[in-house]
């Protein structure tokens, strides 16, 4: 399993999902699983937003302490562990 950090280029005319202008935390098999989640989990089958920035392997500590680590989910767990609420 592989820890995704993405960031997006959000446009003016593009819906953002709740929670994820700081970026949004995959745990995945690999890239392909991790936007296969990103597309269903958190985009809801709706067009993805433009990728801007995908970290593999992401240290974790490395993220925002105040508003990412201290609301996260398990990041060693398949998944959306950052924003919440899209497991």
């Amino acid at each position: 399993m592989t820890r995704f950090w993405f960031k997006f280029g959000f446009n003016n005319s593009e819906v953002i999902p709740y929670g994820t202008r700081l970026g949004c935390g995959i745990t995945a098999y690999n890239y392909e699983d991790a936007v296969a989640i990103l597309t269903e989990k958190v985009f809801r089958n709706n067009p993805l937003a433009d990728i801007a920035q995908c970290i593999e392997n992401v240290d974790i500590s490395t993220l925002d302490e105040g508003h990412v680590l201290s609301n996260m989910d398990q990041p060693n767990v398949r998944g959306v562990w950052f924003p919440l609420g899209y497991q």
